[in-house]
């Protein structure tokens, strides 16, 4: 083992240009082949990309702990522009109650309730697209699907009212390009940082949310003594900061895998029970959320090298999803593949706590889209949406064929 950077294989590669958001296949490759540790010197950071490195690192929170921020910025030394997250930028034991109210509010269990609703929902919203419309429907897959089923279920589920819901897409866009770098990407949402992180804190408060939401069940957990009155609206703030861009996203990736590969999309429709496999293979195949950060708490050992005390680590989800050390075949968007496993959604203690709200919204609108759409195929080339932490697509243009009745 060493500790020396000189042994540590670098590469001068740049995670959040243009050119590599807008496809980061070829870097990914590269810093899985360059070794189980990367030094990326325009950053002062230390990279991991394949599966078992990022997983370690994941699951090791004592030692790469969040709490020193999940984005490039370092708590122990910056501010940060917005109060950390008390589920992501937490650790225990500041992490352990909010993420047990959370768990319980949004387990599978409790999302039940919501299911006939929701999969409703996605029938009526298919339905407006297709119905009386002729026997072929072009449309944007992401502004028509992926972003008005959870724009139209999700703030409902929390309690907020209508009003002001357009605010929670470009929110979100600048939560997540503030994990990287001060860059064009942070420039161009900073003019209405401060507007819009006013109009998601206003939406924390109870007596915005409606009494039957999960909004309301955080601030009764308050009351119970759970959570401290003080901690519910920063818990709200969480689920309204995550817990929108990255099913928008996942969906995306789901259409976009479907239309381009008409076997799974065969294999969907015959087999509709296949739709939460589908989604969570999008998510392994296209990896919404790409990269997330941690921050070395001493000298830590990891892929055969030790990363330097408080020096951030990079784990590369997207990259570790498709690491054909671990995935065969990892580019092939796949629904016989079994995805459990995948990073997509983080690993161990800070795993995405939505992650079952994300699978309970892909399963309703794909099973919608399976049981009234015979044929779905790309309409024109899709355009990427850049973000420093997602990737994401800005148009999805499909082709929908109706099912004949």
């Amino acid at each position: 083992m060493t500790t020396t950077l000189d042994a540590v294989p670098t590469l001068d590669v740049d995670p959040f240009s243009h050119e590599t958001l807008e496809d980061p296949l070829p870097m990914q490759a590269a810093l899985r082949d360059a070794g189980p540790v990367v030094y990326l010197p325009r950053y002062d950071l230390y990279a991991v990309a394949r599966y078992e490195e990022v997983r370690a690192a994941l699951v090791d929170w004592q030692r790469f702990p969040s709490s020193a921020g999940v984005g490039m910025s370092n708590f122990k030394h910056e501010t940060p522009w917005r109060p950390p997250s008390l589920l992501l930028e937490a650790d225990p034991p500041h992490h352990d109650a909010p993420r047990a109210v959370l768990s319980a509010i949004l387990g599978p269990r409790a999302l039940r309730r919501l299911t006939d609703r929701w999969f409703a929902d996605a029938e009526d919203l298919v339905a407006g697209l297709l119905d009386g419309r002729g026997d072929v429907v072009e449309l944007d897959g992401m502004t028509a699907l992926a972003e008005a089923f959870p724009l139209r279920v999700f703030p409902d589920a929390v309690g907020l009212p209508a009003e002001g819901r357009e605010h929670l897409l470009p929110y979100g866009d600048h939560a997540f390009n503030a994990f990287g770098p001060s860059n064009d990407l942070v420039a161009k949402g900073a003019p209405r940082v401060g507007e819009l992180s006013a109009w998601v804190a206003s939406q924390c408060a109870r007596e915005v949310l409606s009494d039957d939401g999960f909004g309301a069940a955080i601030w009764a957990a308050s009351d119970r003594g759970d959570i401290t009155p003080a901690q519910a609206p920063l818990i709200v703030r969480s689920l309204l900061t995550a817990g929108v861009d990255t099913t928008v996203h996942g969906l995306g990736a789901v259409l976009h895998g479907l239309a381009t590969h008409p076997d799974a999309w065969a294999t969907l429709r015959a087999r509709p029970e296949r739709a939460r496999v589908a989604f969570d293979e999008a998510v392994r195949w296209q990896s919404p959320v790409q990269t997330f950060f941690r921050t070395a708490e001493g000298e830590v050992p990891i892929g055969g090298t030790v990363v330097p005390a408080d020096h951030k680590i990079l784990m590369f989800l997207g990259a570790a999803n498709r690491d054909p050390r671990h995935w065969h075949d990892p580019d092939r968007f796949d629904l016989d593949r079994d995805p459990s496993g995948h990073v997509g959604y983080g690993m161990g203690l800070h795993q995405c706590v939505g992650q079952h709200v994300a699978r309970l919204e892909g399963a309703a609108l794909l099973t919608a889209l399976a049981r009234r759409v015979e044929r779905i195929e790309p309409a024109a080339a899709p355009t990427r949406h850049h973000n420093n932490t997602m990737r994401a697509f800005a148009a999805l243009p499909l082709r929908l064929t109706p099912a004949r009745a």
